[in-house]
Protein backbone atom coordinates (compact mmCIF):
# COMPACT_ATOMS: atom_id res chain seq x y z
CA UNK A 1 0.00 0.00 0.00
CA UNK A 2 1.29 3.44 -0.88
CA UNK A 3 0.61 6.22 1.59
CA UNK A 4 -0.86 9.64 0.78
CA UNK A 5 1.35 12.43 -0.32
CA UNK A 6 2.75 14.64 2.44
CA UNK A 7 4.82 17.77 2.62
CA UNK A 8 8.21 17.84 4.29
CA UNK A 9 6.94 19.84 7.27
CA UNK A 10 3.26 19.02 7.76
CA UNK A 11 1.38 15.80 8.43
CA UNK A 12 -2.17 14.82 9.29
CA UNK A 13 -1.01 13.02 12.43
CA UNK A 14 2.17 12.92 14.48
CA UNK A 15 2.55 10.00 16.88
CA UNK A 16 4.98 10.65 19.72
CA UNK A 17 6.76 7.44 20.72
CA UNK A 18 7.49 4.29 18.76
CA UNK A 19 6.45 1.77 21.40
CA UNK A 20 3.99 -0.97 20.49
CA UNK A 21 0.94 1.23 21.18
CA UNK A 22 2.32 4.16 19.19
CA UNK A 23 3.14 1.86 16.28
CA UNK A 24 -0.30 0.23 16.45
CA UNK A 25 -1.96 3.64 16.42
CA UNK A 26 0.16 4.69 13.44
CA UNK A 27 -0.82 1.53 11.59
CA UNK A 28 -4.54 2.17 11.86
CA UNK A 29 -4.21 5.85 11.02
CA UNK A 30 -2.05 5.15 7.97
CA UNK A 31 -4.43 2.43 6.80
CA UNK A 32 -7.16 5.08 6.90
CA UNK A 33 -5.10 7.15 4.45
CA UNK A 34 -3.83 9.67 6.96
CA UNK A 35 -0.34 11.14 6.50
CA UNK A 36 1.39 9.84 9.64
CA UNK A 37 4.78 10.55 11.18
CA UNK A 38 6.06 8.50 14.14
CA UNK A 39 8.81 10.13 16.22
CA UNK A 40 10.87 7.89 18.50
CA UNK A 41 13.54 9.37 20.75
CA UNK A 42 15.79 6.32 20.96
CA UNK A 43 17.64 4.54 18.18
CA UNK A 44 15.49 1.40 18.50
CA UNK A 45 11.73 1.16 18.08
CA UNK A 46 9.54 -0.64 20.58
CA UNK A 47 9.83 1.25 23.86
CA UNK A 48 10.01 -1.38 26.59
CA UNK A 49 8.94 -4.03 24.05
CA UNK A 50 12.42 -4.47 22.62
CA UNK A 51 14.96 -7.27 22.47
CA UNK A 52 18.54 -6.31 23.13
CA UNK A 53 21.92 -7.79 24.00
CA UNK A 54 22.67 -7.57 27.73
CA UNK A 55 25.90 -9.62 27.62
CA UNK A 56 28.03 -10.68 24.63
CA UNK A 57 25.95 -13.20 22.66
CA UNK A 58 22.97 -13.09 25.06
CA UNK A 59 19.74 -11.26 24.20
CA UNK A 60 16.52 -10.81 26.16
CA UNK A 61 13.20 -8.97 26.02
CA UNK A 62 13.66 -5.85 28.14
CA UNK A 63 10.14 -5.62 29.57
CA UNK A 64 7.46 -8.23 29.15
CA UNK A 65 8.88 -11.53 27.94
CA UNK A 66 5.65 -13.30 26.96
CA UNK A 67 2.99 -12.26 24.48
CA UNK A 68 -0.43 -13.29 25.74
CA UNK A 69 -2.70 -10.25 25.56
CA UNK A 70 -2.47 -9.02 21.97
CA UNK A 71 -5.75 -9.95 20.23
CA UNK A 72 -5.67 -12.41 17.38
CA UNK A 73 -7.83 -9.96 15.46
CA UNK A 74 -5.24 -7.17 15.75
CA UNK A 75 -2.42 -9.46 14.60
CA UNK A 76 -4.53 -10.50 11.62
CA UNK A 77 -5.71 -6.93 10.86
CA UNK A 78 -2.15 -5.68 10.58
CA UNK A 79 -0.84 -8.86 8.94
CA UNK A 80 2.01 -8.99 11.45
CA UNK A 81 3.00 -12.52 10.49
CA UNK A 82 3.36 -11.39 6.89
CA UNK A 83 5.60 -8.60 8.19
CA UNK A 84 8.00 -10.93 9.95
CA UNK A 85 6.35 -12.04 13.20
CA UNK A 86 7.18 -15.68 13.95
CA UNK A 87 6.57 -17.87 16.98
CA UNK A 88 9.21 -19.75 18.93
CA UNK A 89 6.56 -21.32 21.17
CA UNK A 90 2.82 -21.02 21.84
CA UNK A 91 0.48 -22.31 24.52
CA UNK A 92 3.15 -22.44 27.21
CA UNK A 93 2.10 -24.08 30.49
CA UNK A 94 2.60 -22.43 33.85
CA UNK A 95 4.50 -24.23 36.60
CA UNK A 96 4.45 -23.15 40.24
CA UNK A 97 7.86 -24.14 41.61
CA UNK A 98 8.25 -25.71 45.02
CA UNK A 99 6.99 -28.64 47.00
CA UNK A 100 7.50 -32.34 46.40
CA UNK A 101 6.29 -31.94 42.83
CA UNK A 102 5.64 -28.78 40.81
CA UNK A 103 2.06 -27.69 40.28
CA UNK A 104 1.43 -27.63 36.54
CA UNK A 105 -1.27 -25.35 35.23
CA UNK A 106 -1.85 -25.89 31.55
CA UNK A 107 -2.76 -23.24 29.03
CA UNK A 108 -3.04 -19.45 29.21
CA UNK A 109 -2.95 -17.89 32.64
CA UNK A 110 -4.85 -20.01 35.16
CA UNK A 111 -6.43 -22.56 32.85
CA UNK A 112 -6.13 -26.31 33.27
CA UNK A 113 -5.69 -28.88 36.02
CA UNK A 114 -6.08 -28.42 39.75
CA UNK A 115 -3.92 -29.93 42.49
CA UNK A 116 -4.11 -32.13 45.57
CA UNK A 117 -7.78 -33.06 45.43
CA UNK A 118 -8.93 -29.55 44.46
CA UNK A 119 -9.40 -30.28 40.78
CA UNK A 120 -13.19 -29.93 40.88
CA UNK A 121 -13.10 -26.61 42.77
CA UNK A 122 -10.39 -25.38 40.47
CA UNK A 123 -12.33 -26.21 37.31
CA UNK A 124 -15.42 -24.46 38.64
CA UNK A 125 -13.39 -21.41 39.63
CA UNK A 126 -11.74 -21.14 36.21
CA UNK A 127 -15.06 -21.52 34.41
CA UNK A 128 -16.63 -18.78 36.50
CA UNK A 129 -13.67 -16.45 36.04
CA UNK A 130 -13.85 -17.04 32.29
CA UNK A 131 -17.50 -16.06 32.26
CA UNK A 132 -16.70 -12.86 34.13
CA UNK A 133 -13.73 -12.14 31.87
CA UNK A 134 -15.95 -12.59 28.80
CA UNK A 135 -18.10 -9.72 30.07
CA UNK A 136 -15.05 -7.46 30.45
CA UNK A 137 -13.23 -8.42 27.24
CA UNK A 138 -15.38 -6.25 24.91
CA UNK A 139 -14.85 -3.30 27.28
CA UNK A 140 -11.08 -3.41 26.68
CA UNK A 141 -11.55 -3.04 22.94
CA UNK A 142 -13.78 0.04 23.02
CA UNK A 143 -13.55 3.70 23.89
CA UNK A 144 -14.93 4.14 27.42
CA UNK A 145 -18.24 6.01 27.56
CA UNK A 146 -18.50 9.40 29.17
CA UNK A 147 -20.63 9.70 32.28
CA UNK A 148 -23.36 12.29 32.64
CA UNK A 149 -23.77 13.07 28.95
CA UNK A 150 -26.83 12.98 26.70
CA UNK A 151 -24.92 11.34 23.85
CA UNK A 152 -26.70 8.23 22.65
CA UNK A 153 -23.38 6.50 21.92
CA UNK A 154 -22.32 6.83 25.57
CA UNK A 155 -25.66 5.59 26.83
CA UNK A 156 -25.61 2.67 24.40
CA UNK A 157 -22.14 1.65 25.52
CA UNK A 158 -23.23 1.59 29.16
CA UNK A 159 -26.39 -0.31 28.27
CA UNK A 160 -24.40 -2.94 26.37
CA UNK A 161 -22.06 -3.45 29.33
CA UNK A 162 -25.01 -3.71 31.70
CA UNK A 163 -26.74 -6.17 29.38
CA UNK A 164 -23.65 -8.40 29.22
CA UNK A 165 -23.56 -8.47 33.02
CA UNK A 166 -27.30 -9.20 33.16
CA UNK A 167 -26.89 -12.09 30.73
CA UNK A 168 -24.61 -13.83 33.21
CA UNK A 169 -27.74 -14.82 35.07
CA UNK A 170 -28.81 -13.90 38.57
CA UNK A 171 -26.31 -16.10 40.40
CA UNK A 172 -23.21 -15.09 38.43
CA UNK A 173 -24.28 -11.44 38.29
CA UNK A 174 -24.54 -11.28 42.06
CA UNK A 175 -21.20 -13.02 42.44
CA UNK A 176 -19.46 -10.63 40.04
CA UNK A 177 -20.85 -7.64 41.91
CA UNK A 178 -19.71 -9.22 45.20
CA UNK A 179 -16.15 -10.02 44.19
CA UNK A 180 -15.43 -7.19 41.72
CA UNK A 181 -13.92 -4.87 44.32
CA UNK A 182 -12.67 -7.66 46.56
CA UNK A 183 -9.10 -8.63 47.37
CA UNK A 184 -7.80 -11.80 45.77
CA UNK A 185 -6.47 -13.15 49.09
CA UNK A 186 -9.96 -13.58 50.54
CA UNK A 187 -11.40 -14.91 47.29
CA UNK A 188 -8.78 -17.62 46.90
CA UNK A 189 -9.06 -18.64 50.55
CA UNK A 190 -12.77 -19.20 49.92
CA UNK A 191 -12.04 -21.61 47.07
CA UNK A 192 -8.77 -23.43 47.75
CA UNK A 193 -6.61 -24.96 50.47
CA UNK A 194 -3.40 -25.52 48.49
CA UNK A 195 -0.94 -22.65 49.12
CA UNK A 196 0.84 -23.34 45.80
CA UNK A 197 -2.38 -23.01 43.84
CA UNK A 198 -3.39 -19.86 45.72
CA UNK A 199 0.01 -18.26 45.18
CA UNK A 200 0.13 -19.10 41.47
CA UNK A 201 -3.28 -17.54 40.81
CA UNK A 202 -2.64 -14.53 43.04
CA UNK A 203 0.59 -13.63 41.25
CA UNK A 204 -1.41 -12.95 38.10
CA UNK A 205 -3.46 -10.39 40.01
CA UNK A 206 -0.53 -8.34 41.31
CA UNK A 207 2.23 -8.70 38.69
CA UNK A 208 3.45 -5.27 37.61
CA UNK A 209 1.26 -3.44 40.13
CA UNK A 210 1.71 -1.64 43.45
CA UNK A 211 -0.78 -3.99 45.07
CA UNK A 212 -0.56 -6.99 47.39
CA UNK A 213 -2.96 -9.96 47.56
CA UNK A 214 -4.89 -8.27 50.40
CA UNK A 215 -5.27 -5.00 48.47
CA UNK A 216 -8.87 -4.16 47.50
CA UNK A 217 -9.51 -4.48 43.78
CA UNK A 218 -7.02 -7.28 43.07
CA UNK A 219 -9.84 -9.54 41.88
CA UNK A 220 -10.53 -6.90 39.23
CA UNK A 221 -6.88 -6.85 38.12
CA UNK A 222 -7.03 -10.64 37.81
CA UNK A 223 -10.18 -10.38 35.69
CA UNK A 224 -8.52 -7.65 33.62
CA UNK A 225 -5.63 -9.99 32.84
CA UNK A 226 -7.98 -12.87 31.98
CA UNK A 227 -10.14 -10.62 29.80
CA UNK A 228 -7.10 -9.50 27.83
CA UNK A 229 -5.84 -13.07 27.51
CA UNK A 230 -9.17 -14.30 26.21
CA UNK A 231 -8.69 -12.35 22.98
CA UNK A 232 -5.36 -14.11 22.35
CA UNK A 233 -7.27 -17.30 21.56
CA UNK A 234 -5.50 -20.61 21.21
CA UNK A 235 -2.08 -18.92 21.05
CA UNK A 236 -2.11 -18.53 24.85
CA UNK A 237 1.22 -17.72 26.45
CA UNK A 238 3.54 -17.27 23.49
CA UNK A 239 7.19 -16.52 22.81
CA UNK A 240 7.81 -14.56 19.60
CA UNK A 241 10.93 -15.73 17.78
CA UNK A 242 13.57 -13.11 18.54
CA UNK A 243 11.80 -11.91 21.70
CA UNK A 244 9.18 -9.20 22.18
CA UNK A 245 11.24 -6.88 20.01
CA UNK A 246 10.09 -8.95 17.05
CA UNK A 247 6.52 -7.78 17.70
CA UNK A 248 7.62 -4.14 17.58
CA UNK A 249 9.65 -4.82 14.42
CA UNK A 250 6.61 -6.35 12.73
CA UNK A 251 4.40 -3.43 13.80
CA UNK A 252 6.95 -0.98 12.38
CA UNK A 253 7.17 -2.90 9.10
CA UNK A 254 3.39 -2.96 8.80
CA UNK A 255 3.15 0.77 9.54
CA UNK A 256 5.73 1.61 6.88
CA UNK A 257 3.92 -0.65 4.42
CA UNK A 258 0.71 1.26 5.13
CA UNK A 259 2.49 4.54 4.35
CA UNK A 260 3.56 5.84 7.75
CA UNK A 261 6.91 7.56 8.09
CA UNK A 262 8.99 6.55 11.12
CA UNK A 263 11.97 8.44 12.48
CA UNK A 264 14.20 7.19 15.28
CA UNK A 265 16.60 9.40 17.22
CA UNK A 266 13.97 12.13 17.12
CA UNK A 267 13.18 13.30 20.65
CA UNK A 268 10.11 15.52 21.00
CA UNK A 269 10.75 18.44 23.34
CA UNK A 270 7.40 20.19 23.14
CA UNK A 271 3.90 19.95 21.69
CA UNK A 272 3.19 23.16 19.82
CA UNK A 273 -0.04 24.95 20.70
CA UNK A 274 -1.73 27.69 18.69
CA UNK A 275 -5.19 29.07 19.36
CA UNK A 276 -5.79 26.54 22.17
CA UNK A 277 -5.11 23.65 19.82
CA UNK A 278 -2.18 21.29 19.28
CA UNK A 279 -0.64 22.08 15.92
CA UNK A 280 2.60 20.11 15.81
CA UNK A 281 5.79 19.42 17.74
CA UNK A 282 9.21 20.86 18.34
CA UNK A 283 12.08 18.36 18.43
CA UNK A 284 15.01 18.56 20.81
CA UNK A 285 17.05 19.60 17.78
CA UNK A 286 14.86 22.69 17.43
CA UNK A 287 13.07 21.51 14.28
CA UNK A 288 9.34 22.22 14.22
CA UNK A 289 6.94 19.87 12.44
CA UNK A 290 3.31 20.81 11.85
CA UNK A 291 0.37 18.42 12.13
CA UNK A 292 -3.38 18.67 12.42
CA UNK A 293 -3.39 16.07 15.22
CA UNK A 294 -0.77 14.98 17.75
CA UNK A 295 -1.07 11.63 19.54
CA UNK A 296 1.24 10.76 22.44
CA UNK A 297 2.09 7.23 23.52
CA UNK A 298 4.21 8.62 26.37
CA UNK A 299 2.96 8.32 29.95
CA UNK A 300 0.34 10.90 31.06
CA UNK A 301 2.71 12.99 33.20
CA UNK A 302 5.25 13.27 30.39
CA UNK A 303 2.50 13.95 27.85
CA UNK A 304 0.65 16.68 29.71
CA UNK A 305 3.21 18.29 32.02
CA UNK A 306 6.42 17.62 30.11
CA UNK A 307 5.30 18.06 26.49
CA UNK A 308 2.13 20.18 26.47
CA UNK A 309 2.94 22.25 29.55
CA UNK A 310 0.76 23.14 32.51
CA UNK A 311 0.19 26.65 31.13
CA UNK A 312 -2.07 25.21 28.41
CA UNK A 313 -4.22 23.15 30.79
CA UNK A 314 -6.72 23.79 33.57
CA UNK A 315 -5.11 23.88 37.02
CA UNK A 316 -7.48 21.24 38.38
CA UNK A 317 -6.67 18.89 35.53
CA UNK A 318 -2.93 19.39 36.04
CA UNK A 319 -3.37 18.61 39.73
CA UNK A 320 -5.11 15.32 38.90
CA UNK A 321 -2.36 14.31 36.49
CA UNK A 322 0.36 15.32 38.96
CA UNK A 323 -1.13 13.01 41.58
CA UNK A 324 -1.34 9.93 39.39
CA UNK A 325 0.38 6.98 41.08
CA UNK A 326 3.18 6.27 38.64
CA UNK A 327 5.95 4.72 40.72
CA UNK A 328 6.73 1.22 39.51
CA UNK A 329 7.28 -1.77 41.78
CA UNK A 330 8.50 -4.40 39.30
CA UNK A 331 12.05 -5.01 38.11
CA UNK A 332 13.46 -7.18 35.34
CA UNK A 333 16.34 -9.62 35.83
CA UNK A 334 18.36 -11.17 33.00
CA UNK A 335 20.95 -13.89 33.58
CA UNK A 336 23.41 -15.28 31.06
CA UNK A 337 23.87 -18.94 31.98
CA UNK A 338 26.56 -21.40 30.94
CA UNK A 339 23.97 -24.17 30.63
CA UNK A 340 20.40 -25.18 31.38
CA UNK A 341 19.66 -24.96 35.12
CA UNK A 342 18.08 -27.97 36.80
CA UNK A 343 14.99 -26.96 38.77
CA UNK A 344 14.09 -29.39 41.53
CA UNK A 345 11.41 -31.91 40.54
CA UNK A 346 10.93 -30.20 37.19
CA UNK A 347 11.31 -32.44 34.12
CA UNK A 348 13.79 -31.11 31.57
CA UNK A 349 11.00 -30.95 28.98
CA UNK A 350 9.13 -28.46 31.21
CA UNK A 351 11.99 -25.96 31.55
CA UNK A 352 10.55 -23.97 28.68
CA UNK A 353 7.37 -23.26 30.68
CA UNK A 354 6.39 -20.12 32.50
CA UNK A 355 7.84 -20.72 35.96
CA UNK A 356 6.56 -19.02 39.10
CA UNK A 357 8.06 -18.48 42.53
CA UNK A 358 4.96 -17.55 44.49
CA UNK A 359 4.57 -20.39 47.01
CA UNK A 360 1.68 -18.92 49.00
CA UNK A 361 -0.56 -15.93 49.53
CA UNK A 362 1.32 -14.98 52.69
CA UNK A 363 4.63 -15.17 50.82
CA UNK A 364 3.31 -12.60 48.33
CA UNK A 365 1.83 -10.38 51.02
CA UNK A 366 5.08 -10.37 53.00
CA UNK A 367 7.00 -9.53 49.83
CA UNK A 368 4.63 -6.61 49.26
CA UNK A 369 5.06 -5.31 52.81
CA UNK A 370 8.72 -4.48 52.21
CA UNK A 371 7.97 -2.37 49.14
CA UNK A 372 5.52 -0.18 51.04
CA UNK A 373 8.41 1.08 53.16
CA UNK A 374 10.98 1.65 50.44
CA UNK A 375 12.67 -1.73 50.72
CA UNK A 376 13.17 -4.49 48.20
CA UNK A 377 11.52 -7.77 49.11
CA UNK A 378 13.75 -10.15 51.06
CA UNK A 379 11.83 -13.07 49.55
CA UNK A 380 10.63 -11.73 46.17
CA UNK A 381 8.06 -13.26 43.85
CA UNK A 382 9.24 -14.05 40.32
CA UNK A 383 7.79 -14.89 36.93
CA UNK A 384 10.57 -16.74 35.10
CA UNK A 385 11.15 -17.84 31.53
CA UNK A 386 14.08 -19.53 29.82
CA UNK A 387 13.34 -18.24 26.31
CA UNK A 388 16.49 -19.77 24.82
CA UNK A 389 14.97 -23.23 25.39
CA UNK A 390 12.63 -22.44 22.49
CA UNK A 391 14.69 -19.82 20.64
CA UNK A 392 18.37 -20.69 20.20
CA UNK A 393 19.08 -17.29 18.61
CA UNK A 394 19.00 -15.65 22.05
CA UNK A 395 22.13 -17.32 23.46
CA UNK A 396 25.35 -19.00 22.26
CA UNK A 397 25.13 -22.73 21.55
CA UNK A 398 24.67 -24.77 24.70
CA UNK A 399 24.09 -21.69 26.86
CA UNK A 400 20.88 -20.05 28.03
CA UNK A 401 19.09 -16.85 29.00
CA UNK A 402 16.99 -16.61 32.14
CA UNK A 403 14.49 -13.74 32.14
CA UNK A 404 12.48 -12.90 35.26
CA UNK A 405 9.97 -10.25 36.29
CA UNK A 406 10.65 -9.45 39.93
CA UNK A 407 7.86 -8.36 42.24
CA UNK A 408 8.48 -6.19 44.36
CA UNK A 409 11.28 -3.71 43.67
CA UNK A 410 10.09 -0.17 44.45
CA UNK A 411 11.05 2.89 42.46
CA UNK A 412 12.48 4.65 45.52
CA UNK A 413 14.52 2.53 47.87
CA UNK A 414 16.29 3.28 51.13
CA UNK A 415 19.95 3.93 50.36
CA UNK A 416 19.30 4.23 46.61
CA UNK A 417 19.60 1.59 43.90
CA UNK A 418 23.23 2.48 43.22
CA UNK A 419 24.05 1.16 46.69
CA UNK A 420 21.56 -1.72 46.78
CA UNK A 421 21.73 -3.13 43.24
CA UNK A 422 24.47 -5.74 43.78
CA UNK A 423 22.90 -6.95 47.01
CA UNK A 424 19.52 -7.35 45.36
CA UNK A 425 20.96 -9.25 42.40
CA UNK A 426 22.75 -11.58 44.83
CA UNK A 427 19.48 -12.09 46.71
CA UNK A 428 17.65 -12.91 43.48
CA UNK A 429 20.29 -15.45 42.43
CA UNK A 430 20.11 -16.99 45.92
CA UNK A 431 16.30 -17.17 45.64
CA UNK A 432 16.52 -18.88 42.28
CA UNK A 433 19.17 -21.26 43.58
CA UNK A 434 16.76 -22.50 46.23
CA UNK A 435 14.67 -23.92 43.39
CA UNK A 436 17.54 -24.67 40.97
CA UNK A 437 20.57 -25.81 43.00
CA UNK A 438 23.79 -25.05 41.18
CA UNK A 439 22.40 -22.08 39.29
CA UNK A 440 24.75 -19.60 40.97
CA UNK A 441 27.79 -21.37 39.49
CA UNK A 442 26.27 -21.08 36.01
CA UNK A 443 25.84 -17.29 35.99
CA UNK A 444 28.14 -15.65 33.44
CA UNK A 445 26.60 -12.18 33.52
CA UNK A 446 23.54 -10.41 34.88
CA UNK A 447 21.42 -7.33 34.24
CA UNK A 448 18.90 -5.81 36.63
CA UNK A 449 16.49 -3.17 35.37
CA UNK A 450 14.82 -1.40 38.28
CA UNK A 451 11.94 1.07 37.89
CA UNK A 452 14.57 3.81 38.17
CA UNK A 453 16.45 2.29 35.20
CA UNK A 454 13.23 1.97 33.19
CA UNK A 455 12.45 5.64 33.84
CA UNK A 456 15.90 6.73 32.69
CA UNK A 457 16.19 4.48 29.64
CA UNK A 458 12.60 4.60 28.36
CA UNK A 459 11.45 8.02 29.60
CA UNK A 460 8.56 6.57 31.62
CA UNK A 461 7.94 8.65 34.75
CA UNK A 462 8.35 6.37 37.77
CA UNK A 463 9.34 3.39 35.64
CA UNK A 464 5.82 1.96 35.88
CA UNK A 465 5.11 -0.82 33.38
CA UNK A 466 1.51 0.38 33.06
CA UNK A 467 2.41 4.13 33.14
CA UNK A 468 -0.02 4.44 36.09
CA UNK A 469 -1.42 2.03 38.64
CA UNK A 470 -3.98 -0.50 37.49
CA UNK A 471 -6.57 0.11 40.17
CA UNK A 472 -10.28 0.79 40.46
CA UNK A 473 -9.70 4.56 40.58
CA UNK A 474 -7.58 4.40 37.40
CA UNK A 475 -9.72 2.02 35.38
CA UNK A 476 -12.02 2.19 32.34
CA UNK A 477 -13.85 5.53 32.19
CA UNK A 478 -11.54 7.25 34.71
CA UNK A 479 -8.20 6.16 33.19
CA UNK A 480 -5.89 8.00 33.43
CA UNK A 481 -8.03 10.83 34.86
CA UNK A 482 -11.48 12.25 34.15
CA UNK A 483 -11.25 14.57 31.19
CA UNK A 484 -8.75 12.38 29.35
CA UNK A 485 -10.39 8.97 29.60
CA UNK A 486 -11.56 8.66 26.00
CA UNK A 487 -8.12 9.21 24.41
CA UNK A 488 -9.03 12.84 23.68
CA UNK A 489 -7.76 15.50 26.08
CA UNK A 490 -8.71 19.00 27.22
CA UNK A 491 -6.36 20.33 24.53
CA UNK A 492 -8.03 20.13 21.13
CA UNK A 493 -6.08 18.11 18.60
CA UNK A 494 -4.06 16.28 21.28
CA UNK A 495 -4.70 12.62 22.09
CA UNK A 496 -3.20 9.82 24.19
CA UNK A 497 -2.56 6.28 22.96
CA UNK A 498 -0.19 4.77 25.56
CA UNK A 499 -0.48 2.36 28.47
CA UNK A 500 -1.59 5.19 30.74
CA UNK A 501 -4.98 5.29 29.05
CA UNK A 502 -7.65 2.60 28.72
CA UNK A 503 -7.26 -0.38 28.83
CA UNK A 504 -3.79 -0.02 30.42
CA UNK A 505 -0.49 -1.81 30.19
CA UNK A 506 0.45 -5.17 28.79
CA UNK A 507 1.60 -5.79 25.22
CA UNK A 508 -1.85 -5.83 23.64
CA UNK A 509 -1.95 -2.80 21.33
CA UNK A 510 -5.57 -2.00 22.19
CA UNK A 511 -4.82 1.46 23.56
CA UNK A 512 -3.17 2.32 20.25
CA UNK A 513 -5.96 0.86 18.15
CA UNK A 514 -8.74 2.44 20.25
CA UNK A 515 -7.04 5.83 20.15
CA UNK A 516 -6.67 5.68 16.35
CA UNK A 517 -10.37 4.92 16.00
CA UNK A 518 -11.22 7.83 18.27
CA UNK A 519 -9.02 10.19 16.25
CA UNK A 520 -10.60 9.01 13.01
CA UNK A 521 -14.11 9.45 14.43
CA UNK A 522 -13.35 13.02 15.52
CA UNK A 523 -11.19 14.25 12.65
CA UNK A 524 -12.64 14.22 9.16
Amino acid sequence: MTGPSMSADRYDCIVIGGGHNGLTCANYLARARRAVLVLEASAQLGGMSVTREFAPGFRASVGAHLLHQMPERLIADLALERHGLRWAAQGLPTVALGGASPLRILGPGIEGLGADGEAHAYREFVQQMRRFAAVLAPVLAQTPPRLGTDRWADRLSLLKTGWRIRRLGRRDMRELLRVGGMNVYDLLCEHFQSPWLQGAIALDSILGTNLGPRSPGTVMTLLYRLAAQSSAGARGLALPAGGLGAVSDALAAAARHAGAEIRTGSSVAQVLVKGDRACGVRLASGQEIAAATVISSADPKTSFIGLVGAEHLDAGFVRQVSHLRTQGAAAKLHLALSGLPAFTNLPTAAHGSRLLIAPSLDYLEHAYNHSKYGEYSRAPALEITLPSVHDASLAPAGQHVLSAIVQYAPYRIAGGWAQQRERFVALLVDTLSQYAPGLRGMVLASELLTPEDLEREFRVVGGHWHHADLALDHFFMVRPVPGAAQYGTPLAGFYLCGAGCHPGGGVMGLAGRNAARQVLSQVA
